[in-house]
């Protein structure tokens, strides 16, 4: 208990606020002198005591707070505050005494009369120094919290980042491997498309890679660079159907949420096939939610092939920054049919970056 009261941390606590403490002390010792006001002097005693009592606040709470900073044990720093509270109250009543004598009010001065009746002003001084104890121990909790927080931010972030930049050497990889094949098989104007549309989704890539969410209609234009490069390699093998819903367009989404699962179907679901196939695209909002739909054409297969391998890193990573941005608000649902056309539905919260008006048409 005393670790807690008095711990031996810095100060986060402002001297200024913690003097304050001393006013509504000020204030009991006034209404409990009430009762004395009739009495010759009495008002002029108790305002005395009053002074003197915060005047010494400000010497004893450095002291407690330098006791702080410095660690001194919770026992020990008891001890010295019950001392230093304990000696002003004698020099109050010191002073006191003699301002009595000199009023002819007490006989004689009487060193006895010192010790005694020092509650007025010694109990007024142990209550600030717990006051004050009390305070600092609740600023230090909040700043805890804070920290502990920011802490947390920090941590969800790095994770964020961390699960993006997962996808980017992956993507990477496919992509060159796709331009290698093209150079090989004498595409040279195809290759140098997909390397200048590599360079686009690239710098468009690392303009958002600080952020931890994008618009819709940027997610979207990130998108359409990687199909055009998938286009690039796979020509009329590869049909696109595009379709998004009226009000969604700047929709927060966290940034690179579709490239992976465009990359899955495209790589997994089409080009395996001779004769290519079909991707279709749907975006809109359902409630306060708001709902992708990716279905593509596929190859029968056991769902267990090595080659679904780069799939579940794709869709394992979008499944975990999405539940790091929206914990338990989210859900990704996959269907896969026995032709082994894939259907992958993700919904998220929907939140506008602006206060747009909706548009009223789809795109294809």
């Amino acid at each position: 208990m005393t670790r807690a009261l008095f711990p031996g941390r810095p100060i986060g606590l402002p001297l200024r606020i913690s003097l304050l403490a001393a006013l509504p002390v000020t204030l009991c010792m006034g209404v409990m002198a009430l009762p004395e006001l009739g009495q010759i002097h009495a008002g002029a005693f108790r305002a005395f005591y009053a002074a003197c009592y915060l005047f010494w606040v400000v010497p004893i709470a450095l002291l407690q707070r330098a006791m702080w900073r410095r660690g001194v044990p919770g026992l020990v720093t008891i001890a010295v505050l019950l001392l230093a509270t304990y000696v002003p109250s004698a020099i109050n009543n010191a002073v006191a005494q003699a301002v009595a004598v000199h009023w002819h009010l007490v006989p004689g001065y009487s060193f006895v009369r010192i010790f005694a009746g020092l509650d007025g002003c010694w109990l007024a001084l142990i209550v600030y120094c717990a006051i004050h104890a009390l305070l600092h121990q609740y600023d230090a909790l909040q700043r805890s919290h804070r920290r502990e927080a920011e802490a947390k931010a920090l941590a969800r972030e790095a994770e964020l980042r961390a699960l993006q930049y997962q996808l980017h050497p992956h993507f990477l990889f496919n992509t060159l491997n796709s331009i290698s094949s093209m150079v090989v098989d004498g595409r040279a104007s195809g290759a140098t498309r997909m390397i200048a549309r590599l360079g686009d989704l690239l710098r468009a890539t690392l303009e958002r890679s600080d952020v931890r969410e994008v618009t819709l209609a940027e997610e979207l234009s990130l998108t359409d660079h990687y199909l055009d490069i998938e286009k690039a390699r796979l020509g009329h093998r590869l049909q696109v159907d595009m379709r998004v819903g009226a009000g969604v367009l700047q929709a927060l989404v966290p940034p690179l949420l579709l490239q992976p699962l465009v990359e899955n179907a495209i790589r997994h679901g089409i080009a395996p096939r001779a004769d290519g196939g079909a991707m279709r695209l749907g975006i809109g909002s359902d409630g306060d939610r708001l709902v992708i739909e990716l279905h593509n054409d596929g190859v029968a297969g056991p769902i267990d092939d090595p080659s679904h391998r780069s799939t579940r890193i794709g869709l394992n990573n979008v499944r975990q920054r999405l539940e790091a941005l929206y914990p338990g608000n989210h859900a990704v649902d996959v269907a896969v049919a026995a032709d082994g056309a894939c259907t992958v539905r993700v919904a998220l919260p929907l939140r506008l970056a602006t206060a747009t008006p909706p548009l009223q048409a789809d795109s294809a």
